[in-house]
């Protein structure tokens, strides 16, 4: 089983590839991981994924990252899968309302690879290995801090999470037919620009911990 685990910095999945590479070698083949570098932002994330997808053919590919939360239901530190992945900046904002491209037609809400404007995981039940809450991500080039827009994009599309490259992920693997999931941890709250109070440490390393753990239960899967 070909697996790729993808973040769009290094930084994200480099204490699982430390270990990983330890844990495993001289072990069986079954399972070959290779780890991959994206790019921030979902123009960088696309192009890239969409080449791994191409050239690689993948059995699945992991996308690991740290999200901004837009609940206190999700705190810092918790570590997440996403099911459905939405655009959260893609459209334009008139008379203080935001419309995004399906509002102002320029896409139909459930044109492949859309289903009523989302972007489903449809292999998540099959690959949710750890069993780990499930939520919902919008995916932004800009990140979210003015209180209104939050107050906004959280009334318009209920997401729990936001990130910069969760939608490329979901795009390009129901595009290709590739199966796919994205693991998340929590490090800040949306908005929060006072880095002293993000957890990106421990989200570091809470995500690489799931991480470890997934591999170990691929590994161990009949």
């Amino acid at each position: 089983m070909r697996i790729v685990i993808t973040s769009a910095t290094t930084t994200e999945w480099m204490p699982t590839f430390v270990d990983i590479n330890e844990l495993y070698t001289g072990k069986s083949q079954r399972l070959k991981l290779q780890f991959y570098q994206s790019g921030v932002g979902i123009l960088a994330s696309a192009v890239s994924i969409t080449r791994l997808a191409l050239e690689e053919r993948p059995d699945l590919i992991i996308q690991a990252g740290i999200a901004g939360s837009f609940s206190k239901k999700w705190a810092p530190g918790q570590v997440v899968v996403i099911n459905n992945e939405m655009l959260g900046d893609t459209g334009v904002e008139e008379k203080g309302y935001w419309k995004d491209l399906f509002d102002m037609k320029l896409e139909k809400s459930s044109y492949h690879p859309f289903e009523k404007r989302k972007l489903p995981n449809p292999w998540l039940k099959q690959y949710n290995l750890l069993n780990l809450p499930v939520v919902d991500g919008i995916t932004v080039n800009q990140v979210t801090t003015q209180p209104d827009r939050i107050i906004q994009l959280k009334k318009k599309y209920g997401a729990a999470i936001e990130s910069m490259e969760g939608a490329s992920l979901h795009y390009v693997g129901r595009e290709t037919g590739i199966p796919f999931i994205q693991i998340r941890a929590i490090s800040n709250y949306v908005g929060e620009r006072d880095k002293s109070k993000w957890l990106l440490k421990e989200s570091i390393e809470g995500l690489n911990k799931a991480l470890i753990q997934y591999v170990d239960r691929l590994y161990n899967v009949k």
